[in-house]
């Protein structure tokens, strides 16, 4: 049970985490809010429950009304209301192997919840963990503060005691203590300044009785809100609404002065607040829009009639996303409503929910998960976050570097960057210097000094002797060799040829055919391997499942399929998932008949017979593939039916329908296309891929590139 020692602590914020913790330890996990607490300004259902609900999926249980609980308790009949969460906790809570129990936050209204906290967590046998912030403390009297709460628990001899987490370390805080985001410019927000702290209270709690289970430092990102948030709350009407639903706002600016004394503030994610009337901002803000600085919103205040001229003359910002929004109150006025903004989660905002939870289980410390984890027993399935860790932890592990050809791509400069600040590989971005670092700066992106920034046209010339080497069977001579190289594709395949570096990841602007075409030419197929395939991993809700092939091969025909399904087993056993092979046809064993049912059943006999060690069968159609009740019927003898993990697909008509309508209709997370059968690795990207993929994908390069290493020295 999570018990809160103050106010604004950010407690749901820790249930993200924790729960997010124990997913990618395989383990299975239920929340459970006992009494439900009202939120200023928001009415429905009890806000925590529905935000871990929403970010994670799991099962939840429906809280008890607050007034329900304090009628009880004020009428003396605290003992019925403890009976009542026992009986929810011991009715909806037999399927989870953790469950995370969050308290009541301790307010003037609520005086109270600490000392209930306690008392659910006694009636319901729960260990405690208490969540506080520094605030506007040093380590010594944070430390104090804590351990009078521990003391008048029970301290030492209370064996439920787990420690504390302490959360919003090195968060701005104004002379009372009070959380200021606003005042974050006025801070030192340098990583050396958050170590420090962090240090300071780690130093503190090495001289307590206290244990210290997770110390997690303020992030800015983690409350920055979207536009259309900010809209709602002020109620603004749209003059373009542009991209109002993903750009954030990461900082506010009152444009009152002229303008070459705020051009510094036009800077990605800035709120660009100014008086309708002054068409000199609206200009150069969308001056700098149609540069390419991504300004997070533009708003008009006084309510003041348009002209009609100017926003013509502002269309072609406003075509690239700028949203502008106008209100009738003044600036004065809305500068209260903004001070006056919910910096909460939204319970619908999902990347900011799942950045929550990362960086809230990254800080939380892995011995005491660990040791938690050696009194469950139960199955361990890979879940989504288990594999998206999995792969994180490994490709950290490997070191990679990694070629990105598209190096000026926007999405691959800020995957670049965040591959680099968590360790996931040594990205190289190919493409101009200039280009490159005027993108990164348009996009707010910091590019850490661990990326790779090389200018193709000063090291072409270096690999133009050697691809002529490569290619002279085919007659290739060193003019053509050399306008090949001008483009990056074949530029960063031919230093992975050469060993410059461990892999390759393209597709963001490049199609397959030009991503793949390279690599086939300049590195070519692993000596076991007669084709290069491909698989997706599709992440669903409480497993991982491996789909292969949906982007590479036609019509494969059987002596390939068999192959494609070798492949895809191997690389699920790579990256943790127990391969069961289902190879899949419109027909179940012996029932169907025609040339293509045919093929599969073929496939089927010369991967068996090929690989007697995997686990594969076949013909099955993929409801008996997935569902063990209609399994039963249609195959009840086969050892893949009913719990496959792997599905190759007949053809790629086939398998990317299905990957993209299981995808799209179910709202799956895939990672891939994965390529298989190569030398070395090169990824492809599909064109409409999102940063967190294309991180993904090149975490998934290093570990392959690993992988293969190993292979080759074996």
């Amino acid at each position: 049970m999570l018990i809160p020692i103050g106010e604004g602590v950010g407690l749901t914020t820790i249930s993200l985490g924790l729960l997010h913790a124990f997913q990618r330890l395989g383990l299975s996990s239920t929340f459970f809010k006992p009494v439900g607490q009202p939120r200023p300004g928001y009415e429905g259902p009890e806000l925590s429950t529905r935000i871990v609900s929403n970010a994670t999926g799991i099962p939840v249980i429906d809280s008890i009304p607050l007034e329900m609980a304090e009628g009880l308790v004020s009428g003396d009949k605290k003992d019925i209301l403890l009976e009542d969460i026992v009986e929810r906790y011991q009715r909806d809570c037999s399927e989870g192997e953790v469950v995370i129990v969050e308290g009541l936050v301790p307010t003037r209204r609520h005086t109270y919840a600490t000392r209930l906290n306690f008392e659910i967590a006694t009636a319901l046998n729960a260990d405690i963990v208490f969540v506080t912030i520094p605030g506007g403390d040093k380590a010594k009297d944070l430390k104090e503060r804590v351990e009078i709460t521990y003391n008048n628990l029970g301290g030492s001899k209370n064996k439920r005691l787990l420690g504390v987490i302490v959360n919003k370390v090195g968060a701005p805080v104004d002379e009372i203590g009070r959380n200021r985001p606003d005042l974050s410019e006025m801070f030192d927000e340098h990583e050396a300044t958050l170590s420090a702290n962090i240090d300071k209270i780690k130093s503190a709690f090495s001289r307590s009785k206290v244990p210290l289970l997770g110390c997690i430092p303020w992030n800015f990102d983690l409350i920055a809100p979207r536009v259309s948030d900010l809209a709602e709350h002020l109620d603004a009407k749209y003059l373009n609404k542009g991209q109002a639903d993903t750009r954030r706002l990461r900082s506010v600016t009152f444009c009152a002065r002229s303008i070459p004394n705020m051009v510094e503030h036009f800077k990605p994610g800035s709120l660009l607040v100014s008086s309708a009337d002054r068409y000199d901002v609206v200009v150069a803000a969308c001056l700098a829009a149609m540069n390419g600085v991504e300004i997070g919103a533009l708003l008009l205040t006084g309510g003041y009639e348009t002209n009609p001229y100017v926003m013509d003359l502002c269309k072609q910002a406003f075509d690239s996303g700028l949203p502008v929004m106008m209100i009738n109150t003044n600036t004065w006025q809305t500068s209260l409503s903004l001070q006056n903004f919910n910096l909460e989660l939204p319970i619908d905002d999902a990347e900011r929910l799942h950045l929550v939870q990362e960086h809230a289980a990254q800080y939380i410390h892995n011995k005491w998960l660990m040791e938690l984890m050696d009194g469950v027993e139960g199955t361990r399935k890979l879940s989504p976050p288990a594999f998206r860790y999995e792969l994180t932890e490994l490709a950290r592990r490997a070191n990679k570097r990694i070629v990105l050809p598209e190096g000026d791509e926007p999405r691959t400069i800020r995957a670049a960057a965040i591959c680099a600040e968590r360790g996931i590989a040594r990205p190289v971005l190919l493409g101009s210097p200039a280009e490159i670092n005027r993108v990164a700066e348009q996009q707010g992106v910091v590019l850490p000094p661990s990326v790779e920034i090389l200018d193709p046209m000063a090291i072409l010339e270096s690999y133009v002797a050697p691809m002529v080497e490569l290619r002279k069977h085919k007659g290739l001579e060193e003019v053509v060799a050399r306008e090949h190289l001008e483009d990056t594709v074949v530029l960063g395949t031919m230093m992975l040829q050469m060993g410059d570096v461990d892999g390759l990841v393209s597709g963001a602007v490049n199609t397959t055919a030009n991503t793949i075409r390279p690599a086939l030419q300049l590195i070519k197929t692993a000596p076991s391997s007669s084709l290069v395939s491909s698989i997706f991993f599709m992440l669903l809700p409480d497993q991982v499942l491996v789909y292969g092939d949906c982007a590479i091969n036609p019509d494969p025909n059987a002596e390939q399929l068999a192959e494609i399904a070798i492949q895809s087993a191997e690389s699920a056993l790579a990256f943790g998932i127990d391969p069961k092979v289902a190879m899949i046809s419109y027909s179940t064993g012996t029932s169907g008949t025609g040339s293509d049912v045919d093929k599969v059943r073929e496939a089927t006999r010369i991967a068996q017979e090929r690989r007697p060690d995997l686990i594969i069968d076949g013909p099955l159609q993929y409801d008996a593939a997935v569902m063990e009740n209609v399994a039963a019927s249609k195959a009840p003898n086969s050892p893949v039916a009913g719990k496959a993990t792997v599905f190759i697909f007949p053809d790629l008509n086939t398998g990317n329908t299905t990957y993209k309508a299981v995808q799209r209709s179910a709202d799956l997370i895939s990672i891939g296309p994965m390529l298989q059968g190569l030398n070395k690795p090169v990824n492809d990207l599909s064109r409409g891929a999102l940063v967190e993929d294309i991180v993904y994908t090149i975490a998934l390069t290093a570990i392959q590139a690993t992988q293969m290493e190993a292979s080759a020295k074996a």
